[in-house]
């Protein structure tokens, strides 16, 4: 989940070696921001705002068209994400928030479904490999939901070599999974910074007393810590999602905001110019707000453009 740095790096090693089936989730769009860390895509994919699934499938199928691929344009969230892996071996980590691993954590737990958790900024990174019922899970090693990070991309920023060296980590476990190698698995959690030269390996213990994995608490799961404005990391952009999923005409939603801006509809969102604001709508009623941190303003631009007559 995620085609970001770490997803398209995944993403590519898993498609040349055969995997049978790749369900690629994002909830983005390809910009030219993109391109330093982010594998799968061209300028041209920038140029079009193609959503990042959809690009990814599109280079994967010229890589290896014998494997069969899908393209989510999703935000995973409490309420789809059973659907999203109900079918599927194993779950990828390439998220790019803490709570949306915390949600894979407890579908994978609920469900049994292995996992691998993978993460990086600035120069270091780490993985670790989940297995429900045969060890730890991700809060038996980082307990609650942490609040916030000491360094995020926005802070830090991170440099391609680190996401391709954490994803390849996570690639090569994945095809050990898959591949039915489990004593080949790799049981510690592994940091590595390329900067600092450093790397390390920690054994991390079960908790007997862990929420999650033991007494099988699943709050995000429950939807008690959903969000309807979600700052993205290092984008000035703020997520704005709809109480419930719709089903918008991007076609219609074109006719009524071209007389207020700048419209682009390339079939998979549209485009909205206005001022200094940029607004990204999907067809689910999902819009990445451009231009801003400031959720409170995200969520009144939303609901300006959105409800126009």
């Amino acid at each position: 989940m995620g085609l970001g740095a770490l997803g398209t790096v995944s993403a590519g090693i898993l498609a040349r070696a055969g995997v049978g089936f790749l369900r690629l989730v994002d909830r983005d769009f390809v910009e030219e921001t993109n391109l330093q860390r982010q594998v799968l895509y061209t300028e041209d994919d920038a140029r079009k705002v193609l959503p990042k699934a959809e690009a990814a499938v599109s280079r994967l199928k010229e890589i290896n068209s014998a494997i069969t691929y899908e393209a989510l344009v999703e935000d995973v969230n409490f309420a789809n994400i059973d659907g999203i892996v109900s079918d599927i071996d194993l779950i990828v980590d390439a998220g790019d928030n803490f709570e949306i691993r915390y949600l894979i954590n407890e579908i994978a737990v609920k469900k049994g479904i292995p996992w691998i958790y993978a993460a990086c900024v600035s120069s270091y990174g780490m993985t670790f490999n989940i297995m429900p019922g045969q060890g730890a899970c991700l809060a038996c090693a980082l307990g609650e939901l942490p609040a916030q990070l000491t360094e995020t991309c926005d802070t830090a920023g991170v440099i391609g070599p680190i996401a391709s060296l954490i994803a390849s980590v996570q690639a090569a476990e994945a095809m050990k999974i898959l591949s039915g190698n489990l004593a080949d698995l790799n049981t510690k959690m592994r940091y590595y910074d390329l900067w600092a030269n450093r790397f390390h390996e920690f054994e991390i213990e079960k908790r007997m007393d862990c929420p999650v994995c033991q007494n099988r608490i699943f709050p995000l799961l429950a939807g008690k810590l959903k969000n309807q404005a979600t700052y993205l990391c290092g984008r000035n952009m703020v997520q704005v999602s709809p109480a419930q999923r719709m089903n918008l005409s991007l076609e219609k939603l074109e006719e009524k905001l071209a007389p207020l801006g700048s419209v682009q509809n390339n079939g998979y969102l549209l485009r909205f110019l206005t001022g200094k604001y940029e607004l990204m709508i999907f067809p689910d009623g999902r819009a990445l707000v451009k231009g801003t941190s400031d959720e409170a303003l995200a969520r009144s631009l939303y609901t300006r453009y959105m409800t126009t007559s």
